[in-house]
């Protein structure tokens, strides 16, 4: 339809003030005409060719002085197509066209009727549509550019959004399995050893049978409590359910660890050096499940007759953790990290936590035989 109509307009008879145009002017007035509806029909799929094919008709028009028609406002569809496009070069290429075309038609074809001024005003006429044309798909384009940015900023952040889940959930789920292990090796260790202790003196000294099995019970319940806080993050809709959860443990609590472990047969020593004050809450669990990892190991691995020691020290800036065995040590691959065969998951945790702090962990065999576990869990960090 728009094509049909420019070739209309463009072959249609001219008015009085010009003379009848010869069957050669009509047959490049057709030509012209039709090179334009091809210019506007195309202009979506090669918008940049469209525009130089325009300018090449607008040129032959200029030599062969063919005078503008109607048809001749193909131009301006063009200039608005290529300006609301992503190609700088054709861009600016369709503003120079859209500033010279009104020039060079005031000049090669001048009104002879009119002045100086209304040569002037029918110029800035003439150029207002075809500068406006340019303006608007500029406008166009810049409009477009901004509702893409949003959109990639908008499917930015919820990557962002979804990385970050990812590591909270991963972050968790290491938590949990930290806590789950710390809780389980400890108190079924301890509960073993005192199960063997009573198997052991079952008929002989039925009176320490009992006070194991005393211990047993009390070690199962306290991991049953601590099972029940750990658990508890994971439940929902049941918000009355944290009034039956303990507190986590922290270095108040050392002291009964180390009457626990006592309690299971292993010699301990437990020594606090430097001012007591109040720590983080990220610090006092941390320190904690050293001491009990460090004391659960020594237990599995130290042998019968191994002994450990338990020093704390309150230190400028700083919590120093220190446990010692004279046992017969772990094995290497426990230490090492990532375990082997699936073991040293405490170490593991022990590093996990320490690296959480921004503190430092150094576990392994002691000069001379035994184990030593020292963290060094910095205060301000940590605040």
């Amino acid at each position: 339809m728009t094509g049909a109509w420019l070739i209309a307009v463009d072959t249609a008879p001219e008015d009085n003030e010009h003379a009848p145009l010869t069957d050669v002017a009509k047959t490049i007035a057709l030509v012209i005409g039709i090179g334009y509806a091809v210019v506007v029909a195309l202009r979506r799929r090669c918008p940049e060719r469209m525009l130089l094919v325009a300018g090449g008709l607008g040129v032959v028009q200029v030599v062969v002085d063919s005078s503008p028609g109607p048809a001749n406002f193909a131009m301006l569809v063009v200039i608005f197509t290529v300006a609301a496009g992503d190609v700088p070069w054709a861009s600016r290429l369709a503003l120079i066209g859209a500033a010279v075309a009104p020039v060079v038609n005031q000049l090669r074809w001048p009104a002879a009727s009119e002045n100086f001024v209304q040569q002037t005003v029918g110029l800035a006429f003439l150029t207002v549509p075809f500068l406006l044309a340019w303006v608007l798909g500029d406008s166009l384009r810049t409009r477009r550019a901004y509702y893409a940015q949003l959109e990639e900023r908008a499917a930015r952040l919820e990557r962002e959004r979804e990385t970050q889940s990812r590591i909270a959930v991963a972050a968790e789920r290491a938590r949990i399995a930290r806590e789950l292990h710390d809780v389980v090796a400890h108190n079924v260790s301890v509960m073993v050893v005192q199960a063997d202790g009573a198997a052991y003196v079952l008929d002989s000294a039925p009176q320490q049978a009992k006070e194991a099995l005393t211990t047993i019970s009390g070690t199962g319940r306290q991991a049953l409590a601590e099972m029940r806080r750990l658990l508890g993050v994971l439940r929902t809709g049941d918000p009355g359910a944290g009034s039956e959860y303990v507190p986590q443990p922290g270095v108040e609590q050392l002291a009964e660890l180390v009457e626990q472990v006592r309690g299971a047969g292993l010699t301990v020593s437990f020594e606090v050096a430097g001012s007591p004050r109040e720590l983080p809450s990220s610090i006092e669990l941390a320190a904690y499940r050293i001491v009990q990892e460090a004391l659960t190991n020594t237990r599995k691995h130290g042998g019968p007759e191994a002994g450990a020691a338990v020093r704390l020290t309150y230190a400028e800036g700083e919590l120093q953790v220190l446990v010692e065995d004279d046992g017969r040590g772990s094995l290497p691959e426990l230490y090492e990290e990532g375990g082997a065969d699936g073991q040293g998951h405490g170490l593991i945790g022990m590093r996990e936590r320490v690296g959480m702090t921004g503190g430092e962990l150094d576990a392994g065999p002691r000069p001379g035989g035994g184990f030593r576990v020292r963290a060094v869990l910095p205060l301000k960090t940590a605040a």
